[in-house]
């Protein structure tokens, strides 16, 4: 029986994680996409905190109105990197989550990286 959408995102994540682990010179840069918005962390695992965080959610980007998913990505990569930077973060392991490197998740990471953080 062949795994449901979810099932197989989250069996692909387990996989990632495995591998991907954030310190405190490079955290770990996570990206969360629902159908409506996107989500991105940069966490140090080993210490187990949030250190910098942006969202579709946030006051800069829910006011822009009649801009799609990817341009509401691309500026979540543009906050996110720019917070780090703030933070003193500039070297970053990112960590999909399980989705696919393409689309809005892709549009983050390109950001990010012309926001300053290298990955």
């Amino acid at each position: 029986m062949a795994l449901e959408k979810q099932d197989r995102r989250l069996k692909i994540r387990r996989r990632i994680r495995k591998n991907v682990k954030g310190s405190a010179e490079a955290p770990r840069l996570s990206v969360f996409r629902s159908n409506k918005h996107i989500f991105a962390q940069v966490i140090d695992d080993i210490s187990g905190i949030t250190l910098a965080s942006a969202s579709s959610l946030s006051k800069e980007i829910s006011d822009k109105k009649d801009i799609n998913k990817t341009e509401q990505a691309k500026l979540v990569g543009e906050l996110i990197a720019k917070k780090s930077i703030e933070k003193g973060i500039a070297i970053v392991v990112f960590d999909r989550g399980g989705f696919l490197y393409h689309g809005r998740v892709k549009s983050l990471a390109d950001a990010a990286r012309e926001g300053g953080l290298k990955f």
